[in-house]
């Protein structure tokens, strides 16, 4: 089977566990929950729940423990989703293909629903506790969870991202951005799967560097993708960073600096994952795959 053949499958796979806790749209909330599941059930490639359960396997992995967090990086990435949507930040119509939550259940439902699915991503990860007896792995993803997507990690990102809009930035302030806004989410799974498997503290922290190399590179790549693909082929607007006066890689280093960047950060990755002494040659793919997205 081949690298495409197989991420079909797993996508599918994860796909299901998703699903599996979505909230329910019952009650006097049930427009919250619709417009919650609307916005999860808009596609995706799925990256972060796949890397998860990918660095899970690859350290030997073999319960369904990792299940509630896959769903919850995915709630709290498509929550972050939602509010980069939103008229204060992007203004944008389109997300995967798809109108934006905010268009689709006006702007307070669109705030809300991001809300909700960030609290909901921690009561998901939470079940995880009734899925194994290792109360303390399941304790320190928790941590490497919440540190990873709060004001040191994600939403730290996106705040200095979003107060900076239209300035003139340094690479030393791109850098923070792309660190904390991007690459601290795909940090998270690749360490929350290898906790969760009793990987030691060193092999979590290749890990870790595996996840910021990898996510500063996912970040250049979206800035090349920007200015050189269509909206068709990316399901969301293109050209949305000079819309929005944003510097990007590609401001700073020119379009084939920025390659180059993203080409060598990837490298450095890979190098690393090889470094390890246990193997998952679907995750090596899976990363490599990130590089080679239509430019």
């Amino acid at each position: 089977m081949n690298f495409e053949d197989k991420l079909a499958v797993k996508t599918a796979e994860t796909e299901k566990i998703l699903e599996s806790y979505l909230p329910e749209e019952t009650g006097f909330a049930a427009r919250l929950a619709e417009a919650m599941n609307y916005s999860m059930r808009a596609g995706g490639k799925r990256l972060r729940p796949l890397f998860l359960k990918e660095a899970y396997l690859l350290f030997g992995g073999e319960e369904k423990v990792c299940e509630p967090f896959m769903a919850a990086i995915e709630m709290i990435h498509t929550h972050s989703l939602i509010h980069d949507d939103l008229p204060a930040i992007d203004n944008d119509d389109l997300r995967r293909g798809k109108p934006t939550t905010h268009k689709m259940y006006g702007e307070a439902l669109g705030v809300l629903s991001g809300d909700a699915l960030l609290n909901f991503a921690y009561e998901t990860a939470m079940q995880a506790f009734s899925l194994s007896e290792d109360t303390g792995r399941i304790a320190q993803a928790l941590m490497i969870l919440a540190e990873k997507t709060g004001i040191h990690g994600m939403l730290g990102g996106q705040s200095v991202d979003v107060m900076n809009d239209g300035k003139v930035l340094s690479r030393e302030m791109l850098d923070y951005i792309y660190e904390h806004k991007t690459s601290r989410l795909i940090e998270a799974p690749l360490m929350i799967g290898a906790v969760l498997a009793g990987a030691d503290e060193k092999e979590v922290k290749t890990m870790e560097r595996i996840g910021y190399l990898t996510g500063i590179a996912f970040q250049i790549e979206d800035d090349i993708l920007d200015i050189t693909s269509t909206a068709e082929e990316l399901g969301k607007p293109i050209h949305s960073d000079e819309k929005n006066h944003k510097v990007t890689y590609v401001t700073l280093r020119g379009l084939e600096g920025a390659k180059e960047d993203a080409r060598s950060m990837t490298d450095e990755a890979m190098k690393l994952l090889d470094s390890l002494p246990v193997r998952n040659v679907f995750l090596q793919e899976l990363l490599e795959s990130l590089i080679g997205r239509k430019r």
